[in-house]
This record gives C-alpha cells, structure tokens and sequence, in this order.
C-alpha cells in the first residue's frame, strides 16, 4: 500500500505484515484452508493464495520482506545539501524570479550531483522530505490599488449588468420568448 505523501510503507508496518506472511506459512505446512487462513489474519483470500503460491514455490523465505523497492537516489546528507541551495534562492541559480518550479529543481539536481530525475521524480523526492507545493500570491509589485478601487466600481458593475436581460427570457435557444 502506498501513500499519498510517497512515502509507502513503513519499517515497522513491513515488519508487521511478513510476520502475517509467515504466520500464513505455518498455517499452509498444518494444511489449512485460504479462507479460514485469511479470515483468521484478517486478510484478503486473494492475498492469502497469493501467498501459498509463493510459498509452493520457494517456501517460507520467499514470503519474507525483501526491503524497499528501491534505495533513494538522494541520501540524506545530500538532499540537505539540496535544501541549502534552495535556500539560496532561484536568483543564485541564474533564474530572475523567485520561483522555484520542479524544472528548476530538477535542473538544480543535476547540475549539483550529476543525477537525473524525472518531473514527476522531483515532486515525490520534494514531498517525501516535507515539502510541499506553494503557490504565489498573484499580486504584481506595480500593482495601483487606487486604479483597482476605480474599476470595480466603474467598469466591472457593466460587465456584471450585460449578462443578464431585464426583462424575463427564455431557456430556449431554438425559440426564445415563445409563449
């Protein structure tokens, strides 16, 4: 099962579920049946001849953990040495605004460890070490408040005013107003 922060399961959690496995193995030498297995561990049926195929084919050491699906590319020394850069900030990088994007992270990444990584493959590394996307507030820096005030109050309420008839209409486009 994974999680939507990326990080999957835990150690303790893959403890937890080949000590499930394993129990399941016993129980598949006595000669028990998937369902009462399954019912019993509180698991799937499906799981458990899952299970006992595995567990035909190389006995209950092929039921064990085999670790994580892959060992991250970055390791914690270097995503700190990441984060340092970030904090940097995107002018330090040759970018004039302020922004960091996954593109830039990614081009930051490989620029610093020589390692590539996809977009999508940057976003998980960012959210699996707490980061999490942040969205700039739209206002411009030469942004007149005054000038702002002034069409709201005169051009927007005639934008507002053109949509709608005042007198009553029809939903028809075939036939409006017809009786």
């Amino acid at each position: 099962m994974r999680y939507p922060q990326g990080g999957g399961l835990t150690a303790e959690r893959q403890q937890f579920r080949e000590g499930l496995r394993l129990k399941a193995a016993e129980r598949f030498a006595q000669g028990e049946a998937s369902a009462v297995i399954a019912k019993d561990l509180r698991v799937s049926v499906r799981s458990v001849q899952r299970w006992r195929r595995t567990w035909d084919e190389g006995g209950p050491r092929a039921l064990r953990s085999q670790g994580p699906a892959s060992l991250p590319r970055l390791s914690e020394k270097q995503f700190a040495q990441l984060e340092a850069e970030l904090a940097k900030g995107p002018a330090s990088h040759g970018w004039e605004d302020q922004r960091w994007t996954l593109a830039r992270v990614k081009t930051v990444i490989g620029r610093r460890f020589h390692l590539t990584y996809t977009i999508q493959g940057v976003r998980k590394l960012l959210v699996r070490n707490g980061w999490s996307c942040q969205v700039p507030a739209r206002r411009a820096m030469e942004r007149d408040d005054a000038a702002v005030a002034g069409w709201v109050k005169e051009v927007w309420p005639c934008a507002e005013d053109s949509r709608r008839r005042a007198e009553p209409g029809s939903s028809s486009r075939t036939k409006p107003d017809s009786p």
